[in-house]
Parts: structure tokens; C-alpha cells; sequence
């Protein structure tokens, strides 16, 4: 019985902590904010939700995050300057045509003469110059992402920044999630005190 007190606890104590993160990321974010490309590339990130302007999606430098020919989404460099080396953020996309064209260019010419003349018949296709709405993918997960990307950049010759900011196009902040999780958490908390045995505390749980 101790041991299930224990885990409704932990339980209620992570549930907390995400319904916290969700709630204070919507209350900062109740609009995508409008910032250059400029302004990011300086370092300039104000809030998680973002209108980028100004920016050009860098095809030739696109990564597949599945590394095969099915497509779950690209990572695309956003440029202020497309000859400008390196890049500071980088877009994740499940654009159909981005990916159909992404497909079509590295699995669907079978040499490299092909390639070249695919490349030179569709240069604006890969500059692509569009605002970009979405959220930064922040936290562990960002962290591991950044690390795995910076090794596979390396590998492809392709500078990448240290502080690279991750953003997911199409993204935003949860609305009611973290509150419902607040709420659950809450009343998960509330339910475990009243029913705790009046000669025990929830530290001696912990110690078991």
C-alpha cells in the first residue's frame, strides 16, 4: 500500500511538472510572435512561438530525420542570406511538396548528370522564401536533436551553429492541455492527503 502511495504520488508530482511547463508556455504565447530572421540569427529569441519573416528555406542543405526514402519530415535551414555559410535555425517541415521534391531529387534520378540538370531546370525551388509559423522545440528533446544533427551535419560537410535553434513548422504552444494536467495533478495531490494514514507522513513513503 505504500508503494502504490508512493508511485500516485510521483505521479501526480510529473504531471505537475509537465501541466506547469504546457500552462506557463501558453500564457507567454498566446500569438505567434513576429521577428526577423535577422533577429534570430543574432540571437534574439524572445518567445517559443514565432512568425519568422524574411527567411529562405535552404533545399540543398535539407536532412531527412528518417535517413531512408520514407519521408517523416525534413530539417531545412532558414537563411537571412542564402550565401551566407552555416545557419542558425533550422526548420523542421512536413510540407508535402517540400518532402515530394526533397524525395524526387535524392531517390528519383538515378545519376548524377540527372541531378545537375534537375538542379539547374529548379533553382527557385530550392530557395524557398516564405514566412515560417511555429513553435521551438525546447527542452531534452531539443538537446538530443541538436546533438544528433550536429554529428550527421559533420558528416555532410555542413556548418552548423552550437546554439542552433530548432523550430517545428505548423507547431504551437498546447492550449488546455497543461491546465488539464494541473487540474488532474491537483486533485490527485488533494485525494492522497485527505486519504493519508493520520499517523504517517509522505516522507516516510519515500523512505520505503
Amino acid at each position: 500500500m505504500k508503494r502504490f502511495r508512493f508511485t500516485l504520488l510521483a505521479v501526480c508530482l510529473v504531471l505537475l511538472y509537465l501541466g506547469w511547463n504546457d500552462a506557463s508556455l501558453y500564457l507567454r504565447n498566446r500569438a505567434p510572435l513576429a521577428v526577423t530572421i535577422g533577429a534570430l540569427e543574432k540571437g534574439d529569441t524572445p518567445r517559443e512561438w514565432l512568425r519568422i519573416s524574411g527567411g529562405t528555406l535552404i533545399m540543398d542543405e535539407a536532412i531527412s530525420t528518417s535517413g531512408s526514402i520514407e519521408l517523416d519530415a525534413l530539417l531545412v535551414p532558414l537563411k537571412a542570406d542564402p550565401a551566407t555559410p552555416g545557419f542558425r535555425v533550422l526548420v523542421e517541415t512536413r510540407d508535402p511538396a517540400l518532402l515530394d521534391f526533397f524525395q524526387t531529387y535524392h531517390f528519383k534520378l538515378d545519376s548524377a548528370l540527372a541531378k545537375e540538370r534537375f538542379h539547374a531546370e529548379h533553382q527557385q525551388e530550392f530557395r524557398v522564401q516564405r514566412d515560417i509559423i511555429g513553435t521551438q522545440i525546447t527542452g531534452m528533446i531539443a538537446s538530443g536533436n541538436r546533438d544528433k544533427l550536429t554529428t550527421l551535419a559533420k558528416d555532410l560537410g555542413i556548418q552548423v551553429s552550437d546554439n542552433v535553434m530548432l523550430l517545428s513548422e505548423g507547431n504551437q504552444p498546447p492550449t488546455y492541455r497543461g491546465f488539464l494536467f494541473l487540474a488532474i495533478a491537483i486533485l490527485g495531490l488533494g485525494k492522497l492527503l485527505l486519504r493519508w494514514p493520520k499517523n504517517e507522513s509522505p516522507e516516510a513513503v519515500s523512505d520505503n
